[in-house]
Order: C-alpha cells, then structure tokens, then sequence
C-alpha cells in the first residue's frame, strides 16, 4: 500500500502510487503518472502529466516535472518524461515532455543530483551518475552522458552532446559538443585540458589518463587533425579504448554544424 499522503495533496483517479511513498502537502499527481516505489515528493511538487518516475527518488518543493515542451512546433500530442531510480530533484527544476522530432520522451537515467533552479528541456536524454549544478539551462534534445558535471549557470545550446566525465566550468556558454574525459569552459566553452580529479576519483589507471591527456595535446594543443592524431597514437600504443571512444566521439562532432554532431539529426527532422 502506498505510504503517508498528505490529504492536502491532489492525486488524480488516473495516477498510480507504488509501495511506501510520501507525498507532502500541496503536490499535485496529473494523469498518467506514475510514482515508483519508495519516492519522496516534498511538499509544492507537481507532475503535470504524463510522467513515469521510477524507485526511490526525492523530488524538492518546487519542482515541475511533465509540463509540455516549451516548442512553438508543439501541438498537443502525447509524450513523456521518463526517469529512473535514486535520482534527487532539487527546488525549482523544471523537466518538459519530449517532442514527436524524436523519440517523444525526454529520459533520465538512475542516480542523478539535479541541482535548484536546472532545466531539463523537451527531447533531453541525461544517462546515469550526472549532476546538474543550480541554475543550469539544458537546450531541447541535448544528451549527456555518464557521470558529466555541469556547473553552476550554464547554458548548452539545444541539440548539443554533453560526453561521458566531462567536466564543464561555472558560467560557460556551451554551444559546441563537449568531448569525453574533458575540462571546458568559456565563452564558448572550449576543451583545456584532461578532467583528471574526475578520472582518479573513479579509479582510471594513471596509464590512461596519460594517453588522454596525449590525445588533448594532439586533439586541442598542437592541432595536427583527427587522422593524423590518430597515427599517431596507434604508433605510440596510446589508441585504449577511451581514446578511441574520444576520437570517436570527435568524428562525430565533425559530421554536424557548428561543432554539433546531433545537428545533422535537426536538420533531418
């Protein structure tokens, strides 16, 4: 049986509540929304419609999750928000429905910290272990990877690809991809060097972080291209696999406009 519920809280007939959740006063539970077990929602939390909310996240007052997509394009048609398990949603972030430009859903994976005041726009795609610093401004179909930091007052351009521990600086205009293992910031935010607190505090052996840090100096320092950045490494026996995946990664930005890989799916739409 659900858990304590305020009687203060509006829970519409078409909504479903799993076992043990609290829901605080004045939040409001549209239709179709699903609740999954063990989730806290503050009191002042609302999820307009169209919601599926997995086990055991904490969601702040505040908070606005499925209000439709802020797309002038958008007429009305049946999309989704979609988040896992152990997320925590802090005071104010609003997350907006997908749009039918894709998949209709904008999805959220497990054990994220979303920070006051973020923004998840329609279309987004953020994966596992990511945070969201307060204020920051996610652009529609945007997609981040595992375990990014975005910091405080950010802004990313929509359709922009935010990659795998990555790290980017407070206050940084983000309007190209953000490559993989990678410290950006700026105005635009550009790749300085090698996100090392991040890699060590996950365990990356120190070997590899040297042969990422030898594919920033050819990638972003000397500038010899992806082809020859490639030889290179491959001569020098530093072409890992989380090189070949930021080579990889870069190729793929290549292939867009503007420094943005998903812009070739835009201009498809």
């Amino acid at each position: 049986m659900p858990g304590r519920i305020s009687h203060l809280a509006y829970i519409h007939p078409r909504a479903e509540l799993g076992e043990d959740v609290e829901i605080g006063p004045y939040c409001y539970i549209g239709p179709n929304v699903r609740v999954g077990a063990r989730t806290k929602l503050h009191n002042n939390v609302t999820l307009l419609e169209n919601v599926i909310l997995g086990e055991d996240n904490e969601i702040f007052p505040g908070a606005v999750i499925g209000g439709p997509p802020q797309d002038i394009s958008y007429r009305g048609e049946q999309t989704w928000v979609v988040i896992g398990n152990n997320n925590i949603i802090r005071e104010c972030v609003t997350i907006n429905r997908g749009t039918e430009k894709e998949e209709g859903v904008t999805r959220i994976g497990d054990h994220n910290f979303l920070m006051a005041c973020s923004h998840v726009a329609h279309d987004c795609q953020l994966g596992s272990h990511i945070i969201l610093t307060n204020g920051v401004l996610l652009g529609g179909h945007v997609h981040v990877e595992d375990y990014a930091v975005i910091s405080g007052g950010v802004g990313i351009h929509h359709f922009a690809r935010v990659g795998k521990y990555s790290f980017v600086g407070g206050l940084s205009a983000v309007r190209h991809d953000v490559p993989p293992f990678m410290l950006v910031e700026g105005h635009p935010a550009r790749p300085r060097c090698v996100n090392t607190v991040a890699l060590k505090r996950h365990n990356f052996p120190a070997e590899t972080i040297e042969c990422l840090a030898e594919a920033h100096r050819l990638l972003y320092r000397t500038r010899v291209g992806l082809a020859n950045a490639r030889e290179i490494l491959r001569a020098k026996g530093r072409l890992i696999p989380e090189v070949q995946y930021l080579l990889d990664f870069v190729e793929y930005q290549q292939q867009g406009r503007h420094g943005r890989g998903r812009e070739a799916i835009r201009r498809a739409a």
